[in-house]
């Protein structure tokens, strides 16, 4: 199967309530779809969200990196020459990893429907089912309460908590009040979204485990680029210490890891630069002896339904913040993964397992 053409087109569907963390705050989600057209009429799709803060990349940006850098350099190569696609994407331009990750999904969703497997057996098949936490955005007090609780009556057992946007003592009430009304047995899982300084970090969670909050784990309290606060924090606490925007890459992963900067490492394939090296991520973890998460941005099914192929494939993903199709006012994508309260199940269609997509939602 050949590659003939690369073709994108821009979904948007609002959000169910806005998205804030201490970066953003989301509305409504606009993004890339991406389609890989093969010489045989097979098609696959990806897709790609603009995240300005963490990624650097815009919707204009994405769309002209995929037509205009990637696209004449992938037409033409065959699908079954996976390697050889992927050392294209690598070296046609740096950085641009959501555009690359949409291109990559696209070709696994073509490479699994050429093969008649879904993509999460073609990676390696260790399992079926996920679980995923969810988000718990940052509000008042108040209104983060009102929405832990309405998710752990939904069945939701493990929650993650944004903070980081405002003083260590907002930050410790708000989770104080969410620890109490949910009870004992609720994961709370934080992230600050590089919202600390390292002394700010290290406060906040030695008086969190002083109160006995029981946190499972901290994402990202440190800016990216702090790779020896991230080693301090990590020593500092007793809570585990998970790496997110610091790891885009493999070297950025072989460097935080062999600092042991952290606990933890979140993949996310936008991140990555898709499905290919968040596999190879994971491999770097696993010999570090680091557990990984999978997570998203503010993505819809398409590219949630590759993220979940990935981690369902792997053995060292051992958890998933894989909850934004779930935020959404309308699911425009028809097939890819179901959702059953926490639980994800993975279809058995070839590929992706997407069936279509409906723009006009």
């Amino acid at each position: 199967m050949k590659i003939v053409d690369i073709r994108t087109r821009e979904i948007s569907v609002p959000l169910i309530k806005p998205f804030k963390t201490a970066l953003r705050t989301v509305t409504c989600l606009n993004n890339l779809i991406v389609t890989v057209i093969c010489d045989d009429g097979t098609t696959g799709i990806g897709e790609a969200p603009p995240t300005h803060v963490i990624t650097g990349d815009s919707l204009e940006s994405i769309n002209y990196a995929v037509l205009h850098v990637l696209r004449p350099q992938l037409v033409g190569l065959e699908i079954e020459q996976k390697a050889k696609i992927d050392a294209v994407l690598d070296r046609a331009m740096v950085h641009n990893m959501s555009a690359k990750a949409a291109v990559d999904i696209a070709v696994y969703d073509c490479l699994g429907k050429c093969v008649g497997l879904p993509l999460y057996q073609l990676l390696g098949g260790y399992r079926n089912q996920l679980i995923t936490d969810f988000t718990v955005s940052v509000n008042s007090t108040t209104e983060m309460i009102a929405d832990a609780r309405e998710l752990v009556r939904k069945g939701y057992d493990t929650l993650k908590i944004k903070v980081g946007n405002s003083t260590e003592q907002e930050d410790i009430e708000r989770v104080s009040g969410i620890r109490q009304a949910v009870g004992p047995r609720i994961r709370l899982r934080l992230d600050a979204n590089q919202g600390w300084t390292v002394k700010e970090a290290i406060s906040t969670i030695r008086r969190m485990e002083k109160l006995e909050l029981a946190i499972e784990l901290v994402e990202q309290p440190l800016p990216a680029w702090d790779f020896e606060g991230m080693k301090w924090v990590t020593e500092a606490v007793e809570t585990p210490v998970m790496a997110d925007e610091s790891v885009f890459n493999l070297h950025d992963a072989a460097r935080l890891l062999a600092m042991r900067g952290c606990d933890i490492l979140n993949i996310k394939l936008m991140k990555a630069g898709g499905i290919a090296n968040a596999v190879k991520l994971s491999h770097i973890a696993e010999a570090y002896g680091i557990e990984c998460m999978c997570g998203c941005m503010v993505e819809s099914k398409i590219s949630v339904t590759a993220a979940c192929q990935f981690a369902a494939a792997v053995r060292n993903v051992t958890r998933c913040d894989l909850d934004t199709p779930l935020m959404l006012a309308a699911d425009p994508v028809e097939g890819g993964v179901r959702y059953q309260g926490k639980r994800i199940f993975l279809p058995e269609q070839p590929g992706l397992g997407i069936t279509a997509i409906h723009f006009d939602r």
